[in-house]
Formats: structure tokens, sequence, C-alpha cells
């Protein structure tokens, strides 16, 4: 099968407590938002535009030649930005669009390419993310990382920040040391026994355009206020989201300043060929 059509959508808030003006933090001489755009556009697709609130993410982009549109400075969530802009590029409904972060400069392009193909081969879903398998005890356990639990076709029955599923009768954990146990590269006690395999959720989103439009439109959903996640909503109210599995973790977002000196060291480590 052909690669699937698709554009690439990059939501980019100006405000952030945690890290101020993140979209323009300096990544290997570029803003961060057009670093993360050019990962995007190595994906193959048809287009790659910055949805920002500020014109100063605007102008950042263009000046290195990166599509940008202003979108209104007050919508409550990335999905509500995205859905404008659709509207301002005046895309159909029938259009695939790939929702990538502009926290995410180390995105794999591959992976934006496979969202978007299993949305296209999954006419029962209205929209596609990722997944990959857990392999440590303390990101299990961290409310940070969100799990995801899937049905035999591949669709996501559930996500939580709580560690699922519960394995009522697993081996209890051999004894470790007690300074390793926090670690997050610590390997998860007996993993080969764990099937299914915990899946670590991964924030990357495909949509039709249709349903993107249709979605800000939607009751917010209970369990989406109790986990503060967004996507419980689209299972909330009974659509599906088909899940692409991956054996490769993306590499680090950034939301504080540590996580972005780390991102800094990996992309110097990395050193990309200048885009």
């Amino acid at each position: 099968m052909s690669p699937a059509p698709f554009h690439v959508l990059i939501p980019a808030r100006l405000g952030s407590t945690r890290l101020p003006r993140k979209p323009l933090a300096d990544l290997g001489g570029a803003p961060m938002v057009v670093r993360v755009a050019q990962r995007a556009l190595a994906s193959q697709a048809l287009s790659v535009t910055v949805a920002a609130d500020d014109p100063a993410i605007v102008q950042a982009c263009q000046l290195h030649g990166i599509a940008a549109l202003l979108t209104r400075p007050d919508h409550a969530s990335g999905s509500d930005r995205l859905a404008e802009a659709c509207t301002l590029l005046g895309w159909p409904d029938e259009a695939l669009v790939v929702n990538l972060q502009g926290d995410e400069p180390l995105m794999a392009p591959e992976l934006l390419q496979a969202v978007a193909q299993q949305l296209q081969q999954r006419p029962d879903c209205v929209m596609s993310t990722a997944a990959h398998p857990l392999r440590s005890e303390a990101e299990f356990l961290n409310p940070n990382v969100v799990k995801v639990v899937l049905d035999a076709q591949g669709r996501a029955l559930y996500f939580s920040r709580a560690p699922i599923p519960h394995w009522r009768d697993r081996p209890a954990a051999p004894p470790t040391d007690p300074a390793c146990a926090q670690q997050p590269d610590t390997p998860m006690a007996d993993p080969l026994l764990l099937q299914p395999a915990p899946l670590r959720h991964i924030g990357v989103y495909g949509y039709r355009v249709g349903f993107l439009r249709r979605f800000p439109l939607l009751q917010a959903a209970p369990l989406e206020q109790c986990e503060a996640l967004e996507q419980l909503r689209v299972l909330w109210h009974g659509e599906r989201i088909a899940v692409h599995v991956t054996q490769q973790a993306p590499g680090p977002g950034v939301d504080t300043p540590a996580d972005l000196e780390r991102a800094r060291a990996l992309w110097h480590a990395a050193s990309p060929a200048p885009l």
C-alpha cells in the first residue's frame, strides 16, 4: 500500500509556566518549534504548518522557511487550535492530519507517517496514535507516564496514568537495591512474564479533519477531567482510536529547563546535518 497522504500541524503556545517562551528556546541554533517542524518535514507529509498563538512564533518560523499561521490565543487545548487551523487552511473533512506537539524536537519522522498510515487503514476509527512497550518498573508506576491498553483489533480500550493492566497473579519482584528502584532505566521485574506487555502512550495523534472540527464541540468527559487526558473524551463518546505499536521509544519531549538541556545534549550528540 502506498504511503498515506497527510498533513502535519504543530500547535505552539508561547506561554508556559515551567519553561517561559518554550517554542522559541534555542536548540542547535534555531528555535525549538522550528526544529520540530524540520523533523516533521522529513516524514513525507504533504505539508507541515505551525499553528501559533503569538505573532513572535509565526515570525520565527517564517524567518527559517517554516509555514506558520496565527490562531486565536484563547483556545482551551491544542485540538481546538488545530481545528481552527484546518478551517483557515480550507482542508476537506476527509483529509488526514497528524498532530505533533511543538515540544517534541526528537520525534522520529517515520512515526508520524506510521500514525497517518494507521488511520488511513482503519475506517472504523476517527483517530490514531502510538505506543511502545514499557520495560521499566519506575515508568510503569509513574503517573506522568500515560499507559494504554488495547482490544483485539489494536484499538484503545483505555488510557490511564495508573499502572494498567494490573496483573493479579504477577510474581513478586526479586530484592533490588533501593537506590536503583527509582531509576527510570531499572528493568521491570520478570518482563517476559507480563503478557500483554504494558504499553506507554506516545502523544502524537492522527485525525480526519472532519472529526478534528467536531471534537471541540463534544462535551468534556468525567474520565477526561479525572485523569487530565483529553483523548478519553473520544472513547467516552463511543468513538475509536487506532494505536500503532512501535518497539522504539521516542526521544524525550521538553517541558522544563532540565528537559531542554537534555534535548540540547542529545541534539548535539546526534550531530544532525544542517536543515
